[in-house]
């Protein structure tokens, strides 16, 4: 079944998955688009791309919502009308879309060895001591997800991965953490979870109040 979960992270958010089985044919049928999103679609090269792109809208019809709820903002943020706080993510055969009351920001990751590799240029590589292989490339994807969860949050130019994001000492038993966000001579908090799905971690993260 294409919509895979739906998944309560706390008694104001929730998470829905969506697993890509159908053709673009059969996902652009069974979508209504408003004329910018069918323009955007458009320019899209990629058909995963397009794919995920689809996808979401069939998560947003899941959720109560439809493409015509949806807007973004000049920095490419997406909203809803209702005031509600939404983000989104999609990678290969999967699409995510987490709603909310509080500011989110989600992200959804293929893991990779590839991750790992680059793990000393955007992470602090105490992170992966002691941990097999297979446990290291899941943590080095947690801690990019988290990263790129905090800066959907904020999304504000010069914000550097390895220089400015940070993450509390975590197991990834614990499916969840703190990050830090030091920027600008000021450090904010956030909290975040996170957890598998398949071969894909998810990471969300919430901007702790003032």
């Amino acid at each position: 079944m294409p919509l895979l979960t739906i998944k309560e992270l706390n008694s104001t958010t929730k998470l829905w998955v969506w697993k890509i089985s159908e053709t673009w044919d059969e996902l652009f049928q069974s979508v209504v688009l408003k004329d910018v999103s069918l323009a955007r679609l458009e320019t899209m090269k990629s058909e995963s791309h397009q794919k995920g792109f689809l996808s979401v809208r069939k998560l947003l019809v899941s959720a109560g919502y439809t493409d015509f709820d949806l807007y973004y903002d000049e920095f490419g943020k997406p909203h809803l009308n209702d005031g509600k706080h939404i983000t989104i993510s999609h990678s290969f055969e999967f699409s995510i879309i987490v709603i909310s009351d509080e500011v989110i920001g989600a992200d959804l990751e293929l893991l990779k060895e590839k991750t790992l590799k680059i793990a000393p240029r955007f992470m602090e590589i105490f992170h992966l001591e002691n941990l097999s292989h297979y446990e290291q490339m899941k943590k080095a994807t947690v801690i990019w997800g988290i990263k790129e969860s905090v800066f959907k949050i904020k999304n504000e130019p010069g914000i550097s991965f390895p220089l400015h994001i940070f993450e509390q000492q975590f197991n990834l038993e614990d499916k969840k953490t703190i990050a830090e966000l030091r920027f600008n001579n000021k450090t904010e908090y956030f909290d975040v979870v996170f957890d598998f799905i398949e071969d894909y971690v998810f990471v969300c993260a919430f901007e702790k109040n003032k």
